[in-house]
């Protein structure tokens, strides 16, 4: 198996097209069959970046990308064994993520999924960032889960899609809020990645005064905690990862200069909670 993948790697492009003419709806099932490998070479260096060449070089014809899709949003994959911790089962989760973000971002392009389709996956990836309970970055030599980061690009392109309903922006963003309460403070720039959510929301238009009450109900989640359970490792874990996500929204705002009472909003309330 691994050698076929080492193989397609080093192929042109026309060497490839020819094989996947001959071969491809077997090399497809191969491959999603081991989409959550727990080996780091064959899950990301192999598997992952195959799928990213074959899908920029459009060799994946529209029927079968919009098959690849349609499984991945399913309970075998984006959601096999939802709510399991430290287990391997998180690797087919968040690839699975990863893949969909970039089939859903190559479908804002080519459109290759029906409307019904595409509404469908957009609907149903919308609540990952809130169902992942294994929000681990690096499992030592089994690599990246990654899962946080890769739930926020997922999320990410959900809103770029052309089809994307202001409905699914409710559900996205308590998926962010969700992540900051699961007992782990980020350390791979995962606020980065989740901050991306907000700049498409704001890039679609989203109201202004959405966000700014979004934020407030964040922090009031840490007083309220705070007020009525006290000082717990949770609620440091969680302090710390609102902290840093909403300082990353800040500098964000302000170097592209969007947003102006959006940033104001969050600058007060970092500046009052690191005090605290």
């Amino acid at each position: 198996m691994k050698a076929t993948f080492n193989e397609l790697l080093t192929m042109n492009e026309t060497e490839r097209q020819a094989y996947m003419n001959e071969n491809g709806e077997q090399l497809i099932e191969t491959m999603i069959a081991h989409i959550g490998h727990p080996e780091d070479e064959l899950r990301d260096k192999l598997i992952y970046r195959l799928f990213i060449e074959l899908l920029a070089a459009q060799l994946f014809t529209r029927k079968q990308m919009a098959q690849i899709a349609s499984t991945l949003k399913g309970d075998h994959y984006l959601f096999c064994s939802i709510g399991e911790r430290e287990t391997d089962t998180v690797f087919t989760r968040s690839f699975s993520a990863l893949w969909l973000s970039d089939l859903i971002n190559a479908d804002g392009q080519l459109r290759f999924l029906s409307e019904q389709e595409a509404t469908s996956i957009l609907d149903a990836a919308s609540i990952y960032l809130t169902k992942e309970k294994d929000v681990r970055g690096f499992v030592g030599e089994k690599g990246w889960a990654h899962s946080i980061a890769h739930g926020a690009d997922l999320s990410s392109a959900i809103i770029a899609h052309p089809l994307f309903s202001v409905r699914l922006a409710p559900v996205i963003l308590q998926g962010i809020k969700d992540g900051f309460w699961k007992g782990t403070v980020y350390v791979d720039d995962e606020e980065e990645r989740l901050v991306t959510i907000v700049e498409k929301l704001i890039a679609k238009d989203f109201p202004e005064e959405v966000l700014i009450e979004w934020v407030e109900q964040t922090f009031d989640k840490l007083q309220f905690y705070l007020m009525e359970v006290g000082y717990t490792p949770q609620y440091f874990a969680a302090r710390t990862n609102t902290l840093h996500f909403m300082k990353t929204l800040y500098f964000t705002l302000k170097f592209s200069q969007k947003s102006p009472q959006l940033m104001g909003i969050v600058s007060l309330f970092v500046a009052k909670w690191m005090k605290q």
